[in-house]
């Protein structure tokens, strides 16, 4: 099994040795040479970008080798990290690009496709859960060992792939930029594709913002309203709000007054209860 490895680290610390150019450098290969790596999780990359890299290429060359792999039963390379350096010098006309070599597993070419996506918050909240859901079924992995791997919690890790059991028309919204990872997190409290369905057009019609969808979730599960505060949480509690939701992967509201207050962490079903329940404990 692979080393763990963590988001703190560079790519090429990340990856067992292997073959490189002279001085421990790296080579040059043919771009024709070069597949894209069957595992990478991101489906679209953007034009705009992609256009400004190409240009910077066109300029001053690749500047951060990519990270490729040898298939030993044909003479070409699969990609492991720098799809948008090929994309891009592809486009810019190169025919040839600096590259590392190193020996790396099939889970491995998806693990570090995977964080160095993460590393420049390049992929979709689908995208991510799509990788996290091939490393949990295709290699065994538990939700605490792909948290591990890249550097989430188990909570957010248990979250993002909860994403997948969503409507496909939820999913489209969510991939078509039309509703918000928040917004489609408040939609998997409901408990049927009926009413998930029905609150996604709610939420499309009226605009409706990630506070007032779940406000909407609440409502259709017969739940009692919030009573509204006096004021507006002082913008370090609201802070405080993101930074506790970005830790245990879910919604956090802090109720804080002059002597005192209570936090309130919102779950939507028992595995993510459990999940809360290991990362606050720490288990």
């Amino acid at each position: 099994m692979p080393r763990k490895s963590g988001l703190g680290k560079g790519l090429d610390a990340l990856i067992p040795g292997g073959e490189e150019g002279p001085q421990g450098g790296p080579t040059f290969l043919p771009i024709e040479k070069i597949c894209a790596n069957p595992r990478q999780p991101r489906e679209n990359i953007d034009p705009e970008g992609l256009a400004d890299l190409v240009s910077s290429i066109r300029e001053h060359g690749i500047l951060q080798p990519l990270i490729v792999t040898r298939d030993e039963d044909k003479d070409e390379y699969s990609l492991i990290a720098g799809e948008r350096r090929l994309r891009a010098a592809q486009l810019a006309g190169l025919e040839q690009v600096p590259v590392i070599v190193r020996r790396v597993s099939e889970q491995l070419q998806l693990e570090l496709a995977l964080i160095e996506n993460l590393q420049r918050a390049d992929l979709t909240p689908l995208e991510t859960a799509e990788a996290y859901r091939q490393l949990v079924e295709d290699f065994g992995l538990q939700h605490e060992e792909v948290a591990a791997r890249v550097g989430k919690s188990r909570a957010a890790v248990t979250n993002t792939l909860r994403l997948l059991k969503l409507p496909v028309e939820v999913q489209s919204a969510l991939r078509e930029g039309k509703i918000s990872e928040g917004h489609a997190r408040a939609l998997l409290g409901l408990n049927s594709t009926a009413a998930q369905l029905a609150a996604l057009k709610a939420v499309l019609d009226k605009e409706l913002s990630v506070r007032k969808t779940e406000e909407l979730v609440r409502k259709l599960l017969g739940e009692r309203p919030e009573r509204p505060s006096a004021a507006a949480h002082p913008p370090e509690i609201m802070a405080l709000e993101e930074r506790l939701r970005a830790r245990l992967g879910t919604r956090v509201t802090v109720r804080h007054g002059k002597k005192g207050g209570s936090v309130v962490i919102h779950y939507y079903s028992d595995e993510e209860l459990d999940a809360i329940v290991s990362q606050i404990l720490g288990e």
